[in-house]
């Protein structure tokens, strides 16, 4: 169990609530903020076979967790995805689909509902062509277009996607309008967070502060005038805010990610840890490796804290902040998030929010998820 001082707490009451299955790091897309390990190919020949995500699935249930993301990569690219679906609707799980819309068609769509699945989040880039293929690295709007109309057309609840850069910013009004036209209850502008290759492209990727100030005045615009028609999150990056997120509600605390080949993290960027052994779903049952796995007790509660954090009256708000992006920028999990502006690190943030001030480099610059480890656009499914 949890260390003292670091008590499990919030809505899981100790147990998980969300479960997220990474089924394959495979994708046809090669986005330029991908957020998945940049040694995404290492995966590839040990992934989970159906029965051993479905014990996975099983375990996680008995545990508590009631909402389950199918993600990747492209999870559409396992075939077994149909009858994992089926599995965890039987087991009681709200079903979501985290996907490219690459991979999906109208029959598939349609078994998919068969199978229960409830939800689909549908990531986006950009409803300008140039700009689709400049951030997924691919030229994929017109399929994504359609799939999106599909996906309304089967009657699904949908939440648009839309990672948000300095490239796709001020097309904000624009894919306000088509998520308006489609349909769809929830969109999602969250702009990027900065890990793996997203942090590579950090300084092309950034808006400027005036850029996120026009952006947040036109999304208030657009809900006023949509009123109920569509719920519009607008997330703005914590480089800005002076105070970290509160990052999966704590490390340990309601989330577990489980990757291809059955390591089980806490968040699905833990793997950046690389001097971490994270226990692993084929050697110890998920009950043991929640309640008393080294790696899920690391940072959980208080205890772990240095100062400012240990003394801060808004530790029990933000946890911290994020281990992962302290190890990133800092080069330790242990410290401070450096978003928050109480940190001894909170220069780093301020540097790269003054380097996102300049005039954007040539977009050549960008570096691309490799396409020599994706998977061909035109042999998805």
């Amino acid at each position: 169990m949890a260390k003292a001082g670091s008590e499990l707490r919030l809505d899981g009451n100790g147990n998980p609530v969300w479960l997220l299955l990474e089924l394959t790091y495979q994708c046809p897309l090669q986005c330029v903020f991908c957020s998945n390990p940049r040694n995404f190919a290492d995966y590839r020949r040990n992934e989970l076979s159906t029965a051993e995500w479905i014990d996975v699935m099983r375990q996680a249930r008995e545990l508590g967790a009631m909402q389950i993301g199918f993600s990747g990569g492209e999870p559409t690219l396992r075939k077994d995805l149909e009858i994992l679906v089926a599995e965890a609707d039987r087991l009681g799980y709200y079903t979501n689909l985290i996907t490219s819309g690459i991979g999906l068609t109208d029959a598939r769509l349609r078994a998919l509902k068969d199978a229960g699945l409830r939800h689909i989040q549908l990531g986006f880039q950009s409803t300008d062509k140039a700009t689709a293929h400049q951030l997924a690295g691919v030229d994929c709007l017109e399929r994504k277009l359609g799939m999106a109309r599909a996906i309304k057309a089967q009657g699904f609840p949908m939440v648009l996607n839309v990672p948000i850069t300095r490239q796709n910013i001020g097309q904000i009004p624009q894919i306000i309008d088509f998520a308006a036209e489609l349909g769809v209850e929830y969109l999602e502008l969250a702009n990027v967070q900065y890990y793996n290759w997203a942090l590579l492209n950090r300084e092309q990727l950034m808006p400027t502060r005036e850029e996120l100030l026009r952006a947040e005045a036109q999304v208030q615009e657009a809900r006023k005038r949509l009123g109920e028609r569509l719920t519009i999150f607008f997330v703005i990056p914590d480089y800005y805010e002076g105070r970290p997120k509160a990052c999966m509600n704590g490390w340990g605390a309601i989330h577990l990610t489980i990757a291809p080949n059955g390591n089980v993290l806490p968040c699905s960027q833990a793997s950046s840890f690389k001097d971490l052994e994270f226990p692993n779903v084929r050697q110890q049952p998920l009950s043991e490796i929640w309640h008393d796995s080294p790696v899920f007790n690391l940072y959980r509660g208080d205890a772990w804290m240095p100062e400012p954090c240990r003394s801060c009256d808004e530790k029990e708000k933000d946890f911290g902040g994020c281990r992962c992006q302290a190890l990133l920028l800092t080069g330790s999990g242990d410290n401070t998030d450096p978003a928050c502006s109480k940190s001894p690190h909170h220069h780093l943030i301020q540097q790269a929010v003054e380097l996102a001030q300049q005039p954007p480099q040539p977009t050549g610059t960008l570096i691309a998820r490799h396409a020599s480890q994706g998977v061909n656009l035109e042999t998805a499914p």
